[in-house]
């Protein structure tokens, strides 16, 4: 299972309708994917129509048992209106984890053994993370294999930015790992000189690591989200859908691009 984090210290940037758009693209080839709600606030979860007060059996359960412990995380997955999707919900407990457990022993890779226990069910699965650094988000690092960035193209999200790529040098130190990452543009207003100015400098600071396109501004969006569909099902020619289509065939290409090194690192090894 391929494992893709979105991430960004900076709310309101489009983490959540980044995950659940890329999911209503992948699911029309009939891949199975999981979702995973990392988020206290579990918009993800509210998305898909449960109620984050309502969960008790979702992530904040494995933090809450002992290590040792054998949990059969299949039956912790929510069914969603998504064909072949499946959720590890999220609760508003989760807000509690950073002051019950730090970062006890372990405590750093609950979620990446999660995943890899059901991990042959699945052919991607898409992380909906935090907007603060914490036990959360060090799990969501440690458990994926590319982050995504969305990041709105204004001034405000651009120091967030900087943030969010210090927080990644630092975690990335700590575990002696390096995740790929790449910056996605959201919210890109063409006749705006704020949206125009602000994507420049992303490409200037951040050079080969920004999506070569954008996310437009689309209320679809907003009709999407109150109809608890991903765009990409609901408006399929939309622009919104049409990027984010383009930026999932983008990732695929890397995706095999990986895939082929590997086979030919093997082969020569």
């Amino acid at each position: 299972m391929k494992t893709w984090a979105v991430i960004n210290q900076k709310g309101g940037v489009g983490k959540t309708t980044t995950a659940i758009t890329i999911a209503g693209h992948l699911c029309h080839s009939n891949q199975r994917l999981l979702l995973i709600d990392l988020d206290p606030h579990g918009s993800l979860t509210s998305y898909l129509g449960y109620d984050p007060d309502d969960i008790d059996t979702g992530l904040y359960h494995l933090f809450s048992e002992p290590t040792d412990n054998q949990i059969d995380i299949a039956k912790m997955l929510l069914p969603t209106p998504i064909n072949n999707t499946y959720l590890f919900a999220a609760s508003s407990a989760l807000a509690t984890l950073d002051r019950q457990m730090g970062s006890g022993k372990g405590k750093g890779l609950v979620v990446s053994r999660a995943i890899q226990s059901v991990a042959s069910r699945f052919s991607f699965g898409i992380i909906d993370c935090p907007p603060m650094l914490g036990i959360l988000m060090i799990n969501a690092l440690a458990a994926c294999d590319q982050l995504l960035i969305p990041a709105q193209t204004d001034y405000l999200s651009l120091k967030g930015l900087d943030r969010m790529i210090h927080t990644l040098g630092m975690v990335e130190k700590s575990q002696h790992r390096k995740t790929p990452y790449l910056i996605v543009p959201t919210m890109y207003d063409q006749r705006t000189r704020a949206s125009i100015d602000a994507l420049q400098k992303m490409k200037e600071l951040y050079r080969f690591h920004v999506w070569g396109s954008v996310i437009p501004i689309d209320t679809k969006f907003r009709d999407a989200s109150k109809a608890g569909q991903p765009l990409s099902l609901l408006y399929p020619k939309s622009r919104g859908s049409t990027a984010y289509r383009s930026l999932l065939n983008f990732l695929l290409g890397i995706q095999e691009h990986e895939e082929h090194a590997r086979e030919n690192h093997q082969k020569s090894a």
